[in-house]
């Protein structure tokens, strides 16, 4: 059952995703969380960094769905000047917005990856699908009142794994 929380990939940040590093694994789609996963979950808009990694990838012809638990409001207000196709109020760990990300990209389990900051709402919710997952540090260390509940039972969650030798990396 705990596999089900344990990500394939773990990485710093959503930058250190190289585009090359995608299409060499044949990866053709992204799905990725926004709020603590792109942006820090108060932040309106993308940093230019992130611009600058959302257009190297579509350069690369990989798609790119957010799929956020968050309101159409503050998803759709980020989503829009970066033109990238969303679904708000997801639900995950639930895996029927991830099911229509798929779709909507009309892409395969096998050639989508989903990135996200949390273990109880991206990770087990792309596992749930058998898709690769990429759990990323969150960029802010503050969060609202749910998230800061599920980082409480992530951090249960991670130092059982550590201890059963589960995952290698630092926090």
């Amino acid at each position: 059952m705990l596999k089900h929380f344990l990500p394939d990939e773990h990485v710093q940040n959503i930058l250190d995703i190289t585009p090359e590093m995608l299409v060499e694994r044949g990866v053709k789609g992204i799905v990725t969380d926004l709020d603590n996963t792109l942006v820090e979950w108060d932040r309106p808009e993308a940093t230019p960094e992130l611009i600058k990694w959302f257009k190297s990838i579509k350069e690369k012809g990989i798609l790119i769905t957010i799929v956020s638990n968050n309101t159409q409001q503050r998803v759709k207000s980020f989503s829009d000047p970066v033109e990238i196709p969303f679904i708000y109020s997801a639900r995950k760990p639930m895996t029927k917005a991830f099911k229509r990300a798929l779709r909507d990209m009309n892409l395969r389990n096998e050639e989508v990856v989903v990135i996200g900051d949390q273990l109880l709402t991206d990770v087990l919710g792309g596992n749930r699908l058998g898709l690769h997952t990429i759990l990323v540090v969150p960029v802010a260390s503050s969060d609202g009142v749910w998230t800061r509940f599920n980082r409480k039972l992530e951090r249960i969650i991670l130092s059982w794994m550590k201890r059963k030798g589960m995952i290698h990396w630092e926090e």
